[in-house]
């Protein structure tokens, strides 16, 4: 039997439940987890990165965490912005039940656990934070992100983790040539071998692009 990968719509094996205890949003959570999703055993490293790169969510508004896994992202988001609306999004059904699973956990109310079909097509974004899925290959990484980072609204910012090993500069450069008169992005961060990218949604009137995070 072909092995299990964390982008497969119905993973093959067997999904066993087990607990998961790590820390999100600062503070001590009890969750839960199974194989057949990405990084089924914790917080991986390139997510730990994302989540001390990135400043403070917006406090309202539709945010979207894009590839949720078990929800360490989508989590985060509305731990920090309970007023706020999270889209977690997945190919992988069982992704989408741990998501929901945790969430249900931890009382949150404010965390949407769906396919990307189901996200209605007006809802536009204050946020995207995503770990985005590299092995899934060139063509379905750029058809993901073709879709989704145009649905940032404008003036804010879309905030990815990848490897540098992984392509983490040719990726940038791609994103700046497919998508450059709309979206700015910039290197924000680099640590324990990821880039973080900041990709900003240009203002609709002038295009102009405010000065950069310290």
């Amino acid at each position: 039997m072909a092995p299990d990968h964390y982008f497969s719509a119905q993973p093959g094996s067997e999904m066993v439940v087990r607990p998961l205890s790590t820390v999100l949003a600062g503070r001590p959570v009890e969750l839960v987890t199974a194989g057949g999703v990405f990084s089924p055993g914790g917080v991986d490293a390139g997510t730990r990165v994302l989540l001390s790169s990135v400043p403070p969510p917006p406090p309202g508004g539709d945010l979207l965490d894009l590839g949720c896994g078990w929800g360490a992202i989508a989590l985060s988001l509305a731990l920090e912005s309970p007023r706020a609306t999270v889209w977690a999004i997945d190919v992988n059904e069982r992704a989408l039940d741990l998501t929901r699973r945790n969430a249900d956990r931890l009382g949150l109310t404010n965390v949407n656990a769906v396919l990307p079909e189901d996200v209605p097509a007006e809802v536009r974004f204050r946020t995207i934070w995503s770990n985005p899925p590299i092995r899934v290959g060139k063509n379905e990484l750029h058809g993901m992100l073709d879709t989704w980072l145009p649905r940032v609204d404008a003036g804010s910012d879309a905030w990815l983790v990848v490897a540098r090993n992984l392509g983490a500069d040719s990726l940038q450069r791609w994103i700046d040539a497919q998508h450059g008169p709309e979206l700015h992005v910039q290197r924000a961060a680099t640590s324990k071998g990821y880039r973080v990218l900041r990709v900003r949604r240009r203002g609709a009137a002038t295009g102009e692009i405010p000065v950069p995070i310290a």
